[in-house]
């Protein structure tokens, strides 16, 4: 279902749409994906750092929702970002759902191990190939235990701003996307079955510098939201490239460089619970008095998209990988993004790490009531910038080195407005 081919095949799209309005029923599944022994932990292209400790456990978490015939799987990994060719090695274990509507997001924790398999200059590569496949494994057992367990449903759909200290853009403190998009799955009598949260940041309260593995301030989360309601708790992240990040902030102390609004942070685990419960809280609070939906249609639909390859390094990555990504003579990857409506909102499946900008203007195009962007979904191949940002700025110079082009933005926007396009408006 994933190829990279030449550019010239830019125009050829596959569009593959199912949709079904009957009785929603919605199974969850859950997963440990921790390393026995612990692995190095990975925060980006460079090299891995050793794990000395572990706080929580990395999981991967599986929402299925199925109506009629129309069968959708949202699946959420503790992970920096998770490869298409990984998650096609899961969806073959799943044979009960079509490959193209599996959705699986990497939460972007920077403690967690690498799942890319980055060379690492001397002939060999920073990834543990064992344990890939291991939570490939995993990732489709917890989509098959929510298969097993699907029970009847409504669905309670809302957006808000998430107040108090939880999110910043490093960058620019104030240009980053303050909305949360949460979904709750019911049964009949109004017990919770899981919560989905869709938010953008970085969950790097920790990051890789200090020795711990960790799903940073997304297992707070977790905890926090499963001990308030019940049920699962799932996180989708967004548009958060650019650097839209946790914002540990130490604000009672003076900032390292004031002309430039940097300040020092809280790198330690009891950061991450005060954010991780902060989002949970905030979650709880904007999804509580939303409408029940009792019967709110699904829809799903995916389109392959091709971006070129104009990095350097990302390309030598795909080259070198012992994972063996598909390609051709021409430096382009081919990904897959989804389209799915549910009830009245509209979930658009975006495969890397979109800046804030592109974001708001996809969500401004998008249909919807409630309007989610799934970041880091399908694939995780760096940032996405539109081509009036890529290598424009000094503070850019970094996002555009780890971006596969100057017009992966370009494309992405193209091929998801007319993805939009094609699909139905969601229900009111």
């Amino acid at each position: 279902m994933y190829r990279m081919f030449g550019i010239a095949a830019f125009c050829a799209i596959a569009f593959v749409a199912t949709t079904s309005q009957a009785e929603m029923k919605v199974g969850t599944g859950v997963r440990v994906i921790t390393p026995d022994p612990l692995l190095p932990v990975s925060g980006g292209a460079g090299p891995t750092k050793p794990a000395h400790a572990k706080k929580g456990e990395l999981n991967t978490r599986a929402l299925v929702l199925q109506q009629g015939k129309t069968t959708v799987a949202i699946v959420s990994v503790d992970a920096l970002g998770f490869p298409s060719v990984l998650g096609d090695r899961a969806r073959k274990l799943v044979p009960r759902i079509p490959a193209a509507n599996i959705l699986i997001g990497a939460t972007h924790t920077h403690s967690g191990p690498d799942f890319y398999a980055f060379p690492d200059g001397l002939g060999g590569h920073t990834g543990d190939l064992k344990y890939m496949d291991s939570v490939c494994t995993k990732i489709a057992e917890a989509i098959n235990e929510a298969l097993d367990n699907l029970q009847p449903a409504s669905i309670k759909i809302a957006t808000g701003d998430v107040q108090g200290q939880v999110t910043y853009n490093y960058y620019a403190p104030d240009l980053y996307d303050r909305r949360a998009n949460v979904i709750q799955a019911i049964t009949p009598d109004g017990k919770v079955i899981a919560t989905l949260v869709n938010y953008a940041t970085h969950p790097e309260v920790l990051g890789n510098d200090v020795g711990i593995l960790s799903p940073d301030l997304v297992g707070p989360l977790y905890e926090r939201i499963e001990k308030a309601v019940g049920g699962m708790a799932i996180f989708m992240n967004s548009a958060q490239g650019g650097m839209v990040t946790a914002d540990n902030r130490l604000l009672d102390q003076p900032p390292k460089d004031p002309q430039r609004a940097y300040w020092n942070d809280a790198r330690t685990w009891e950061e991450c619970i005060r954010i991780g419960n902060a989002l949970a809280d905030e979650s709880l609070r904007i999804v509580k008095d939303a409408p029940v939906q009792k019967d709110p249609g699904l829809y799903c639909a995916s389109t392959e998209v091709t971006f070129p390859v104009q990095s350097k390094m990302l390309w030598a990555y795909v080259l070198l990988s012992p994972l063996k990504f598909p390609h051709g003579d021409d430096p382009a990857i081919s990904t897959r993004i989804n389209l799915v409506n549910l009830g009245n909102a509209q979930i658009l499946t975006i495969p890397g790490e979109a800046f804030p900008n592109i974001g708001f203007y996809l969500k401004r195009k998008m249909r919807g009531k409630y309007n989610l962007l799934f970041g880091l979904t399908n694939d995780a191949f760096g940032y996405i910038l539109t081509k009036v940002d890529f290598n424009s700025f000094p503070r850019y110079e970094y996002c555009s080195e780890t971006s596969l082009g100057e017009m992966t933005g370009e494309i992405l926007i193209d091929k998801s407005l007319e993805l939009i396009k094609k699909s139905p408006s969601p229900g009111k």
